[in-house]
């Protein structure tokens, strides 16, 4: 267990390194006790690819999972929406968090900006700046997403009968504007659609979802 959590570790440390090479970075962290997951970690590149590290349950009955790193693209619209974000808010230098002590916690968030002449970060329960509160959601739905991208990759492995389940939700969630960028799991969406081993209901959702994510 150690050692895995300490090769995803590993992992993240590489992929941050490239992607601070090649450009700016936008870091999102949560720390939520209690959620599912209850740690993950979106870092978001200038070129629109990244990476997600969470230890969400994979399924209902499993324990929280040692973090393995999913990669992923943005779409245009999305990528374009973080780093103008994140510069609005100034790179998130100077007070971000709201200071109040009376208000619900929703999880510790940690957003983090580096490039060749900024490192800067800020953690907060509540912040009132606009756009720290629209990458927040951004961040969030994204998380959503790249949560079924995980648990559709596992179920498309051991429990393909479980993918239509998840793929119905997305559905829903999608209609209901509650999923962030599709774009990030095309890939895994292309995967199920293209697998004759899985139910072709399930490929039929994968394939209206993929149209939505524009592909």
């Amino acid at each position: 267990m150690r050692s895995l959590k300490a090769g995803a570790i590993f992992c993240v440390t590489v992929l941050w390194a490239v992607a601070y090479a090649q450009g700016q970075t936008v870091t999102f962290i949560l720390d939520f006790s209690g959620s599912n997951p209850s740690h993950y970690e979106i870092l978001t590149n200038s070129d629109g690819k990244g990476s997600y590290t969470s230890n969400g349950q994979l399924s209902h009955e499993s324990e929280p999972a040692d973090p393995v790193v999913l990669e992923f693209t943005l779409s245009e619209s999305v990528r374009a929406q973080i780093f103008d974000l994140a510069k609005k808010a100034h790179y998130f230098e100077g007070k971000v968090d709201s200071g109040r002590t009376n208000l619900a916690n929703t999880g510790n968030k940690t957003l983090i900006y580096k490039d060749a002449s900024h490192n800067s970060q800020a953690t907060y329960n509540y912040s009132p700046v606009q756009p720290v509160q629209d990458l927040t959601t951004i961040f969030q739905g994204l998380s959503t997403t790249l949560e079924f991208g995980r648990r559709l990759t596992y179920f498309q492995k051991y429990q393909k009968l479980a993918i239509d389940e998840d793929l119905k939700r997305m559905e829903q969630m999608q209609r209901e504007k509650n999923l962030g960028d599709l774009q990030a799991i095309a890939a895994v969406l292309k995967s199920i659609a293209d697998d004759t081993s899985v139910m072709n209901v399930s490929r039929a959702r994968a394939l209206r979802l993929l149209a939505l994510a524009g592909k």
